[in-house]
């Protein structure tokens, strides 16, 4: 059975941790709801790591502790506890150093008097725009222990779609990794040994073998070369990117290519939906949760579409005719939200459409993913083949000059 680290409030104000032995995290829960206690997270021991730790800088939180804090500050406002105490208690419960000191920086800039959306976004970088607006337009509203808790369904919904595509990722770059090993082995130590034999007997090596043993000299003697020129290959499109203009003209072709941007749009629709159909429920005004959902998509193409269909909102235009323009936008995804316009529920549409386009997505990597592997294997197979059959002719060879 497994074992859930378990944090929670006492009736007394007291917070509580430990670790509690169950089938499920709802069976933690409430047993500390039978104790009368506030229970704030419930996570299976050993399930908390996650690649992007790995990765991530000493200042921006990951995904996943941005959602923890979300979750738990909602969990404890809809106890009917004050934000500062709130606050406080986040502090106490915090995982590291790095999340108590960015909690503890919000609760005094509350304390100041000011709001929970100004202190987010004091800490700069680390919450996004859509995030402090979405604060925002709780406070304002008087429901931000609700707007919190959609927020945390939305960044685990958004997690865990990341997630999958890297733990799909993980085989095939295993794979791909081992038989670039497996095949400089070859090339390099290996196939370079029948040059000398073939000396000795005043021999030629086969033409195949001669240029499998060319390209493994290649790999031995100029190996720096071809890592630089990678370094040169990489920097440059990463350059490229960091150009407004270079990278919309990146984007325009990514979005163009067959396969790969319908998986982009889809993406990206899924994105565009979620994130405004979440602002639209917490009251935010459509050309506002237009402009902040813009922000929010990394497709610049796309990205500049949404722009160009809130000018045309503006001047009154219906928003699926507006999106539909350019033509970017899956037809599925542009006549549900003509639906939601027409029955005035066009932010419970735009939902529907997100989870809709985010069961799409995972459809589609899985099918890729489960395409790319065998692809990978027979590429990989077809390689050593080749090699194979240079040294088949290289020992033929040699047994010609020994008879």
């Amino acid at each position: 059975m497994p074992i859930f680290e378990y944090k929670a409030v006492a009736p007394s104000g007291e917070t509580l941790t430990g670790e509690m032995e169950a089938p499920s995290s709802e069976l933690v829960i409430a047993r500390l709801q039978e104790g009368g206690n506030i229970p704030v997270s419930a996570r299976e021991v050993g399930s908390g790591f996650r690649i992007e730790t790995l990765f991530r800088g000493k200042r921006g939180l990951s995904q996943r502790e941005v959602g923890d804090i979300t979750q738990q500050l909602s969990t404890l406002l809809s106890a009917g506890l004050p934000l500062d105490r709130s606050l406080g208690i986040l502090t106490e419960l915090a995982e590291n150093d790095r999340v108590k000191d960015l909690v503890e920086k919000v609760r005094n800039h509350v304390r100041e008097g000011g709001s929970l959306s100004e202190g987010l976004e004091a800490r700069h970088g680390v919450f996004s725009r859509f995030y402090i607006n979405m604060v925002r337009a709780g406070e304002i509203g008087g429901s931000l222990d609700q707007t919190l808790s959609r927020m945390a369904d939305y960044l685990e919904r958004a997690k865990e779609l990341k997630d999958g595509v890297v733990s799909a990722m993980i085989y095939p770059a295993l794979l791909v990794v081992l038989a670039i090993a497996s095949l400089i082995l070859l090339m390099v130590y290996v196939i370079p040994q029948f040059t000398p034999m073939f000396e000795d007997f005043g021999g030629d090596l086969p033409l195949l073998t001669r240029i499998v043993v060319g390209i493994g000299d290649i790999l031995k003697d100029f190996w720096w070369a071809i890592i630089g020129v990678t370094a040169v290959v990489v920097i440059w499109f990463r350059m490229q990117l960091a150009r407004p203009a270079s990278r919309r003209v990146w984007d325009a072709r990514f979005l163009a290519t067959k396969g790969l941007g319908d998986v982009i749009a889809k993406i990206e629709t899924a994105r565009l939906s979620r994130t405004t159909g979440t602002l639209l429920v917490n009251g935010v005004p459509l050309l506002s949760a237009l402009s902040i959902a813009k922000n929010v998509m990394t497709n610049t193409v796309l990205g500049d579409d949404v722009a160009e269909a809130a000018k045309q909102v503006k001047t009154g235009a219906p928003l699926a005719r507006a999106l539909a323009q350019n033509g970017n936008f899956p037809r599925l995804a542009l006549q549900m939200v003509n639906v939601g316009e027409e029955t005035g529920k066009l932010d419970e549409m735009l939902l529907k459409v997100a989870d809709t386009y985010d069961r799409e997505v995972k459809i589609t990597i899985d099918r890729l993913m489960a395409l790319l592997v065998p692809a990978l294997t027979l590429g990989l197979a077809l390689v050593i083949g080749v090699i194979v059959m240079s040294v088949l002719m290289a020992i033929l060879s040699i047994n010609e000059l020994i008879s």
